[in-house]
């Protein structure tokens, strides 16, 4: 019997895969005719992490959330500092199995909240990362996409009714750069971050400076911009730091003083909760109430300091705080 190829249609890339071979994220493949996730049910990373960690500064702050990833992703970015499993082929690295019905009394033992799908891109372990989510839920735990949003709408709306928190890496606002240094495109993942927000995701973003690439004011403006726009000024950002990785070591770490300006064209651009990360910082990770100005949660890297917060308000303007805070 002669197979057919057949096309995946999870990402912007549809690929078009001949038989017996895999498409462009490596692990979505035509098998007899059928396209088959190779990596279904064996995360080769399994973690319990702060939840301050993926970043995510308004969700359960505070609390363990167990994390999982397969190998393989759908962007092929010059500066990935997971590389060794997001740009490998899954015959090469090992994993162990873990199937989605498994993953919440995992969660439970560890005494986590929630469920992160990240390091590499859950978009390519979709069908995984689908039921795993749907076994959460039942078993009342939360769950978290950490993603690059790189994903067609159909499939992103299913993930969204199983989703309750997603940190979405915007890159740039140039499409030159995603097809540069991340061999993709902007507006699918802007697409992204709508449907998500519209789909009642909580949404944080997070946005990589790199020097010379995308750290300039104007790029920083046209960014906060956009976010400040299109997904409410309440919409937490994330500016983080830049260490030389992977295919871009020729550049160096990002300044501090970028990340801080960073902060401060952001805030003048209306965004109520601005953040910037792997770097330590006086006030940076901390979160103020946008009304009166008084700090509410302290950070020291992924610990939490002290929360002020009085259910889920400031205690002092009872301005309430958009998150989830249970």
């Amino acid at each position: 019997m002669e197979w057919q190829s057949v096309q995946c249609e999870i990402c912007p890339r549809r690929c078009i895969i001949a038989p017996g071979q895999s498409g462009d994220c490596r692990v979505r493949a035509n098998i007899d005719g059928r396209l088959v996730l190779l990596t279904y049910g064996h995360p080769c990373s399994v973690h319990v992490d702060p939840v301050e960690k993926k970043p995510l500064f308004h969700f359960l702050p505070g609390t363990g959330i167990f994390s999982i990833a397969t190998v393989g992703c759908n962007l092929h970015c010059l500066n990935c500092q997971n590389w060794e499993i997001s740009q490998e082929n899954p015959e090469n690295v090992k994993a162990a199995a873990l199937p989605p019905n498994q993953i919440p009394l995992e969660a439970r033992r560890y005494g986590c909240k929630s469920v992160a799908y990240t390091y590499t891109d859950p978009i390519i372990f979709y069908e995984y990362v689908l039921d795993t989510s749907r076994a959460a839920h039942e078993a009342g735990l939360r769950n978290v996409l950490v993603t690059a949003g790189y994903i067609n709408r159909e499939p992103l709306e299913r993930l969204c009714d199983v989703t309750d928190a997603a940190n979405i890496d915007l890159k740039s606002m140039s499409d030159a750069f995603y097809r540069d240094v991340c061999g993709a495109t902007l507006k699918p993942v802007l697409d992204a971050l709508v449907t998500s927000k519209s789909r009642g995701v909580w949404i944080e973003v997070t946005n990589l400076l790199i020097p010379t690439l995308n750290d300039s004011d104007n790029d920083i403006t046209k960014l906060a911009r956009w976010v400040a726009a299109n997904m409410g000024r309440e919409t937490p950002i994330h500016f983080s730091r830049f260490h030389p990785e992977y295919k871009m070591r020729n550049l160096p770490a990002t300044p501090t003083n970028t990340l801080e300006r960073a902060r401060s064209i952001a805030q003048a651009e209306g965004l109520d909760h601005v953040y910037i990360g792997n770097i330590l910082s006086e006030d940076g990770e901390n979160t103020r109430c946008p009304k009166c100005g008084k700090l509410l949660i302290e950070r020291r890297r992924f610990s939490i300091v002290r929360n002020d917060l009085k259910s889920g308000a400031c205690p002092t303007c009872g301005t309430p705080i958009p998150g989830f805070w249970e």
